[in-house]
């Protein structure tokens, strides 16, 4: 099984799942090098879809999955998926969900751009990518959910809690605050607001 101790937060909407695979999703501002088994990509902004990141962790056989869009900025062992499409690498599952706004113009349907549900290690994680509290989450269960927090572009924490309390995770842990925006006062209401066990990572870049 998978433990907290497992997951490291990056900062903003980076992480490294370290088990039997090391797994980066939206690798920004990375100071690790790492090498990675997988890279996973939610969309094309440059804070989630950074070339210049992924190459610090990349190696020969690294898998990079990211939406189509994504593709061409990108070299190597790429996979182009779209929502409601899975993979299974090497033991690794890879779940693609989709992320989008409601009522905001950041993050259109019509771009099919991701979330992901990682399944290893009998461990089910939920990356909900950049996305406000849509309907496909209803059908999601996950062990572990890493969720949007900071508002203007994303779910905010009330909304974000409203998320965790339908998936009913084991833990829930906040993210995409303290960069761009959000701060450690949206993580602290989102914690309060949920049903669930939160926990508020510290960055670990390193």
């Amino acid at each position: 099984m998978i433990e907290l101790e497992n997951i490291q937060w990056l900062g903003h909407a980076s992480f490294k799942i370290k088990a039997n695979k090391v797994i980066y999703i939206d690798p920004w501002k990375l100071n690790s090098n790492e090498p990675a088994d997988i890279v996973l990509i939610t969309h094309g902004h440059y804070d989630h879809c950074s070339a210049q990141d992924i190459k610090k962790v990349q190696k020969e056989n690294t898998v990079i999955v990211a939406p189509g869009d994504c593709t061409s900025s990108l070299s190597g062992n790429i996979k182009s998926i779209q929502p409601g499409q899975s993979l299974n690498l090497e033991g690794v599952t890879i779940e693609a969900v989709a992320a989008y706004n409601l009522g905001k113009p950041f993050h259109s349907k019509s771009n099919n751009w991701l979330g992901f549900i990682i399944t290893l290690d009998n461990t089910k994680i939920y990356h909900a990518g950049d996305t406000d509290l849509v309907p496909e989450m209803d059908k999601i269960k996950a062990d572990f959910v890493l969720l949007p927090i900071g508002g203007t572009y994303t779910m905010n924490a009330r909304e974000a809690a409203q998320c965790a309390n339908k998936i009913k995770p084991k833990v829930a842990i906040p993210m995409h605050y303290g960069s761009i925006v959000g701060d450690s006062s949206d993580a602290q209401e989102f914690k309060k607001l949920c049903d669930v066990e939160v926990q508020i990572l510290e960055p670990k870049n390193g």
